[in-house]
């Protein structure tokens, strides 16, 4: 039996692919939204953990982190993101925390039924037509670091509230402005700002 841990913002979204996943004898299954996520780690123990990789919460940086820690026996849950080509900021953190399992949620859900079974295994799983967005990621100049401080300043938060958030000094978060309004030759934060949403990044 393969534990399963699907982690959807969208309550209708995460009840329908929950229940269809139910119906197969291998599966047990568990869904929680990302708010959730945290607790139900430690209580299912999952061996795989699907998760959306849109999230309602953190300013919408999903903290992949926290479904990548080792349970109490030490062993790591394997992550399968649900993802899109268009947004090649979120393949490259997903890529990062290690996922396995890459699913195109613009796909069948025949995908996703397979992409945990094959990641149960120790095995990758990643659909064709994510292709695109992964040779985007693999161009895209900012560092994850200076992916969270552009996604926190483009929720609106000030150099303060991104310095409290990350833990950073201001004078850090300051320095990850310059380089990033660098190395998207924008000419300042709301420039690149615009640049990295219209490229996807964010």
């Amino acid at each position: 039996m393969i534990r399963v841990l699907l982690v959807h913002d969208e309550c209708l979204v995460r009840s329908v692919l929950a229940e269809w996943l139910r119906q197969e004898s291998d599966l047990a299954v568990h869904d929680t939204s990302w708010r959730g996520a945290p607790g139900m780690m430690r209580s299912v123990r999952p061996d795989v953990c699907a998760a959306d990789l849109e999230c309602a919460d953190s300013y919408g940086i999903p903290p992949l982190g926290e479904l990548c820690r080792p349970g109490p026996d030490r062993v790591r849950p394997r992550l399968l993101v649900l993802a899109t080509a268009n947004r090649p900021g979120l393949l490259k953190r997903a890529a990062e925390a290690g996922a396995l399992g890459y699913v195109d949620k613009e796909g069948s859900p025949q995908n996703l039924l397979r992409g945990i079974r094959r990641i149960a295994e120790g095995e990758r799983f990643v659909n064709d037509s994510l292709g695109f967005g992964f040779l985007k990621a693999a161009e895209m100049p900012l560092t994850r670091r200076e992916l969270s401080v552009l996604s926190l300043a483009a929720e609106g938060a000030s150099i303060a509230e991104i310095a409290g958030s990350l833990h950073l000094s201001h004078g850090t978060v300051r320095n990850y402005m310059a380089a990033i309004t660098r190395k998207t030759g924008a000419r300042n934060r709301i420039d690149a700002i615009r640049i990295s949403q219209g490229q996807g990044w964010l």
